[in-house]
């Protein structure tokens, strides 16, 4: 199961007991916000999409959309986003549930200075029922993001 993958990925940083898991969904921006008692911006949702064939992870703010035009500068591509199959393929996390923890090697991860607005967020933690408090640096790190991006809109 993907969350136990990420509580493994967790426990040598002792930080396997702040996941949350809820008797409800967070799948969604705003199931996770309900579930967490926050606002939906401060939901870290993880966006999965195709680069090079290859898989790219961007956490933005729950209130975030992608802006293709700043996505096509960075990446140099259209923004395509993995199907459900490609996802779990890619990532071992199921959709509702990816996160940027615990992912195989050649997962590229960024994240979206959206994030940077807020003191903690709360990404997914490996399952559609679960997530995790961080400040963004605890997120980069633990991420082992490759950087902070500006490619959502606004």
């Amino acid at each position: 199961m993907s969350i136990e993958k990420v509580r493994d990925y967790f426990r040598p940083l002792g930080r396997e007991g702040d996941i949350l898991e809820f008797s409800v969904s967070s799948a969604t921006v705003e199931l996770a916000a309900q579930a967490v008692g926050v606002i939906p911006a401060r939901i870290a949702k993880t966006l999965s999409f195709l680069v090079e064939g290859g898989c790219v992870l961007i956490v933005t703010a729950g209130d975030m959309k992608i802006d293709n035009s700043k996505y096509k500068a960075m990446f140099h591509t259209k923004a395509k986003m993995l199907t459900p199959e490609q996802v779990s393929e890619f990532t071992g996390h199921a959709v509702g549930g990816v996160c940027p923890f615990a992912n195989p090697e050649g997962v590229r991860t960024y994240l979206d200075v959206s994030l940077q607005r807020f003191d903690t967020v709360f990404p997914a933690a490996g399952s559609p029922n679960s997530a995790i408090q961080l400040t963004c640096d605890e997120l980069a790190r633990y991420a082992h993001s490759l950087g902070w991006i500006d490619v959502c809109k606004g």
